[in-house]
């Protein structure tokens, strides 16, 4: 029957690392520098921010590949942690991938495309009499509902590219990066050797000193740039299709992610050599502007504004590609366990898990309406931070659960490593709820909502499986 079928390991390490590096690469290295600068003034503590955002997510990386190694398998972090704690945890893990932390990442990424592309192509407005037409007061689901359509047809055209086979899907993500790279590589060469490049305020080390940076407000400015980061786990999902996967998944995120803390720090940097910190401040607070279009604009003017569409376009075009691949498959995961709905564990004539390809796409479409970027982005660092910490968790709990079990791969600077980043997760989960109180309780509800959910399937499946 078809929904016995397994599906096929056909992707390399050389794959892995691309999946890895398109998950993450997306909206956060042309957009979050502005945020960042409008919380920290200062152009030495935004690097600072990015360097530390970076290393913490190594950590994070290093603590994850442990884990990856041991346990690989389709589902990533749902296998991870029904190993690590239980069943009832590892749903509450992928009830919230479905509801938010996945789903949510992919429409704000396809929003960023379809506002990319009305500023090369001017989008008509839809439905502009509903406008003002509000579900509490908080969402406005018909406001600029053009580009919001525009995203949805977006998700929902990579969500059947990616039903069609895996190596589609992935062929696309391989050819898209490419470009991407190439495109960031050439904004920093013209960018660092521009006449005008390097305002008075770039790399003050005295700001370091001057006292103007509260942790809470690093922490703040952090969320921006764990956004950015924000994916690499994602490879994780697909470890039932990776060849010797508990070897090229841990190998795949740990270059993945190096590679990605390099390429940032190199575009973050140019973007600081072009723009000042008021200039940086007045992009953030103008709501519609984007820090690399501006960036680009100070060098090749009208025509590097297109250029740089082009790019976002490209790039969030593949980031939203590889999050719709991988994140279909801890549901289909979670359903063969039968710990989601049934039709959900089925996979197609091409072998990928159709129907739950297509489920994540229609929520996905259906959270464009909700929330500006911003809100998605910080309710999404939310809820994964939470998960992040418990899977590092399970590194000291499977050291003492399974002590001779085959390792590939051992977290370098253990115990500290993982000590630390659990730490770091506790301190921002804490300073999300103070300084971004709406966020954090939408996120805790959606996670919280799972709870019912779980005791609903296991009475509806109580015959056919023992808790």
């Amino acid at each position: 029957m078809n929904n016995q079928r397994n599906l096929v390991r056909t992707l390399g390490l050389g794959y892995v690392i691309i999946f890895v590096v398109a998950n993450i690469i997306g909206s956060g290295v042309y957009k979050k520098i502005a945020p960042m600068a409008a919380e920290l003034h200062s152009s030495i503590w935004i690097l600072m921010a990015w360097i530390v955002g970076g290393i913490i997510t190594l950590f994070g990386a290093l603590s994850n590949a442990e884990v990856a190694g041991l346990l690989a398998d389709t589902g990533g972090e749902f296998v991870y942690l029904k190993k690590i704690y239980n069943r009832f945890f590892s749903f509450l893990y992928g009830w919230s991938l479905f509801t938010i932390i996945q789903t949510a990442t992919i429409s704000s990424l396809a929003y960023v495309f379809a506002q990319s592309l009305n500023s090369i192509i001017p989008i008509p407005q839809i439905f502009s009499s509903l406008q003002h037409f509000s579900v509490g007061g908080i969402f406005f689901p018909f406001q600029d509902f053009g580009i919001k359509l525009t995203a949805i047809l977006l998700i929902l055209l990579l969500t059947f590219l990616n039903i069609s086979g895996l190596k589609s899907g992935a062929g696309t993500s391989k050819a898209i990066l490419l470009l991407v790279f190439s495109g960031l590589f050439l904004i920093v060469f013209f960018g660092l050797t521009h006449i005008s490049a390097t305002p008075e305020s770039f790399l003050d080390i005295k700001d370091l000193t001057s006292g103007t940076v509260t942790l809470s407000s690093f922490f703040t400015a952090m969320l921006a740039a764990f956004w950015a980061y924000q994916g690499w786990v994602s490879v994780g999902f697909i470890g039932g299709e990776v060849k010797d996967a508990k070897r090229n998944i841990p190998k795949g995120i740990v270059i993945g992610v190096l590679v990605v803390i390099f390429i940032y720090l190199l575009v973050n940097v140019t973007y600081l050599s072009l723009l000042s910190i008021p200039q940086l401040e007045q992009i953030h607070a103008a709501g519609n502007q984007i820090a690399a279009v501006e960036a680009v604009r100070s060098f090749w003017g009208t025509s590097g504004v297109l250029f740089i569409s082009m790019l976002i376009l490209l790039t969030t075009l593949g980031c939203t590609n590889a999050s719709i691949l991988t994140g279909a498959r801890p549901y289909y995961a979670m359903s063969r366990e039968r710990l989601f709905f049934t039709g959900i564990g089925k996979l197609n004539k091409n072998n990928v898990p159709g129907n739950s390809l297509l489920w994540q796409g229609l929520w996905a479409s259906a959270l464009v309406l909700s929330g500006t970027f911003d809100q998605l982005t910080d309710m999404v660092i939310f809820a994964v931070f939470i998960f992040y910490g418990a899977t590092t968790l399970g590194v000291f709990i499977l050291r003492r659960k399974m002590p001779d079990a085959h390792r590939p791969y051992k977290v370098w600077g253990y115990p500290v490593v993982p000590a630390i980043f659990i730490l770091f997760c506790i301190g921002l989960i804490f300073n999300t709820i103070a300084t971004r109180p709406r966020e954090a309780i939408i996120g805790m509800i959606l996670i919280l909502t799972g709870i019912p959910v779980y005791f609903f399937l296991r009475r509806k499946y109580s015959n056919t499986e023992e808790e």
